[in-house]
């Protein structure tokens, strides 16, 4: 390909092994910072003579971006070879070190970003025109994945949010091709399916039994609701008189404060909440269809039939 030589003086950037050297070609070259070097050729393009780019951004077509590397402010008034986003000098000036700080900004459109080319803000991968983004080529926003339009997915060209596989427009599933929400198999159009092209919701099972609920009706269930209120981290005070003798002995301090912290576990939280139930909130917990009191109790520690 014919090389079109001008000599002009064209300011452009220029990326260095952490030592300063450059080895195009096999062939290292020390340079220093600043500095002026000059080569007895007729410069060609990935061929012979000192390459850089116009813009910082099109060196790292060439090097890792990465910040132990040295980055220079340079000048080449020399002849120049130019071709696409590389040119090639015989006569380069070195004139400053960029520090990498600077350097984002340079090669950022965005604000607060460790990575390259982005116009959004915040992001550490690169070419992102949304915020927050780990991955690259992201126009929506927190994803570590590629090439999203929806936001927070973990897999790729995802435009609904928060999937970790790839090329769903629904939300929250870890297969690909879904349309619908939450699935784990593929190129469903319902949701909650691990199965595989998929129109209809599957139903779910409630107490160990086959049921004509979907999880959807699951999820958007009063019953549901009620259980979600149960709390967690409850402290108690128990008083000395009420201790038992194992509690005695592993708080012998209650002798002293009159008892007392207990941290209840899950099932005496949940005890505590179904009991400031009033009578119809506990007909609906009941109510869930196949509802078992046996395995109910198993699982949280309620038995229904206590007053």
């Amino acid at each position: 390909m014919e090389n079109n030589n001008v000599q002009n003086v064209v300011h452009g950037f220029k990326v260095f092994n952490p030592d300063w050297t450059c080895s195009p070609n096999g062939n290292t070259k020390q340079y220093t910072c600043p500095g002026k070097f000059e080569e007895d050729i007729t410069p060609i393009r990935c061929g012979r003579g000192m390459h850089f780019c116009k813009k910082a951004a099109d060196c790292f077509n060439y090097y890792n971006f990465n910040p132990e590397n040295k980055v220079a402010e340079v000048i080449a008034y020399g002849d120049i070879a130019e071709e696409g986003d590389k040119c090639c000098t015989n006569k380069l000036e070195i004139v400053r070190e960029i520090p990498w700080a600077e350097l984002l900004e340079i090669v950022n459109m965005g604000k607060g970003c460790t990575g390259l080319c982005n116009s959004g803000d915040c992001n550490s991968g690169d070419w992102n025109s949304g915020n927050r983004n780990s991955g690259d080529w992201n126009s929506g926003n927190r994803n570590s994945g590629d090439c999203n339009s929806g936001d927070c997915n973990s897999g790729d060209w995802n435009s609904g949010n928060r999937n970790s596989g790839n090329r769903n427009s629904g939300n929250r599933n870890s297969g690909d091709c879904n349309s619908g929400d939450w699935n784990s198999g593929d190129w469903n159009k319902c949701s909650f399916s691990n199965g595989c092209f998929n129109t209809t919701s599957p139903k779910i099972y409630l107490f160990n039994k086959p049921s004509e609920w979907t999880y959807e009706d699951w999820l958007n269930s009063e019953a549901r609701y009620l259980l979600n209120q149960i709390p967690g981290d409850v402290l108690e005070y128990i008083w000395l008189s009420d201790m038992t003798d194992e509690e005695k002995a592993e708080h012998p301090e209650a002798e002293t404060t009159g008892g007392y912290l207990k941290d209840l576990d899950n099932s005496e939280c949940a005890v505590i909440w179904w009991r400031g139930l009033s009578d119809r909130q506990k007909a609906i917990i009941t109510a869930i269809p196949n509802f078992d009191k046996a395995i109910f109790k198993e699982i949280t520690g309620i038995d229904v039939d206590e007053d």
